[in-house]
């Protein structure tokens, strides 16, 4: 960005704005009247209005030097900061682990899955949410440090990238007290009766489900498909219906959601993988939370 003022010129103006006048502002300054007034001059020419104007004995601000000191009034007061987060910054080292979160994978287990690291002075998560296939791009170009998800990454020779299991957690289902007595009773066969919420096709684990369904030969009464794994649970919880969630995240489920258990998905899981660029994973948390979940 270039500026055809200098940030010199606008802090002279900005005492002078202060102090009330020119003389004032160079004895605060330490300076020669006539240096403080040409700076100030300076930046009228820079910016081609006038800022200051003569009243009295004394000068006023213009109503562009108005504007103009508010907009200074701001930018130093943020550089009355930069000493103290500077010194901030040096003296608390940090330690950043960029965590890629496939849109396919429980909300509500993610921070189950990043407990092993969390307690890791200094540390500094940034996560970022978004589709398997441009999450795995963005590992690949080093723009990420891991990639959480419910599936290993397919085979593809442009991409370099190498799955690694954190294992696998049962699936249940769970309903709100309004369905509850209805879904429990004749169980699985009541959620052909009962409003059903499933997860999207997105979800590694959807085509799981399907089959479980085909298997017992039962149609569920599907009232609603989430792309959003929290927001299925929040809907559930609501009283919109029936769900599948992994027993990993139970408890939440029940104290936050005021959920119950209805019963078991039986045969049917949820994956859980994380995905690195290299093949010796060299960040030391990734390797933290790899050693937890094995």
């Amino acid at each position: 960005m270039s500026l055809s003022y200098s940030y010199k010129h606008l802090y002279y103006f900005w005492v002078v704005a202060k102090e009330g006048g020119v003389s004032r502002a160079a004895d605060r300054l330490g300076m020669a009247v006539q240096t403080v007034s040409t700076q100030v001059r300076e930046l009228e020419r820079a910016l081609g209005y006038a800022l200051l104007k003569p009243a009295g004995r004394g000068l006023v601000l213009t109503e562009a030097g108005q504007v103009a000191l508010q907009q200074a009034d701001q930018i130093f007061q943020l550089g009355e900061q930069l000493p103290g987060l500077v010194r901030d910054a040096a003296s608390t080292p940090t330690v950043r682990l960029a965590v890629g979160i496939s849109n396919g994978l429980p909300k509500l287990a993610v921070r189950r899955l990043l407990l092993p690291v969390m307690d890791e002075p200094g540390l500094r998560l940034l996560c970022h949410e978004d589709q398997f296939e441009g999450l795995l791009s963005e590992l690949a170009l080093h723009r990420l440090d891991v990639v959480l998800a419910d599936r290993a990454a397919p085979a593809n020779p442009n991409l370099k990238v190498y799955s690694h299991s954190l294992g696998a957690s049962p699936m249940a289902w769970y309903a709100p007290e309004a369905f509850y007595e209805q879904a429990v009773a004749d169980f699985p066969r009541s959620l052909a009766k009962v409003p059903v919420l499933l997860p999207t096709t997105h979800s590694a684990v959807r085509a799981r489900i399907d089959q479980w369904f085909e298997r017992l030969g039962v149609q569920p009464c599907i009232a609603g498909e989430f792309e959003d794994s929290a927001l299925l649970a929040t809907f559930g919880g609501g009283g919109m219906g029936v769900f599948p969630a992994t027993e990993l995240v139970q408890d939440k489920l029940i104290s936050r959601y005021d959920l119950r258990r209805v019963g078991d998905c039986e045969g049917v899981q949820e994956n859980f993988f994380a995905i690195g660029a290299d093949k010796k994973v060299a960040h030391p948390l990734i390797r933290r939370l790899l050693q937890a979940w094995h």
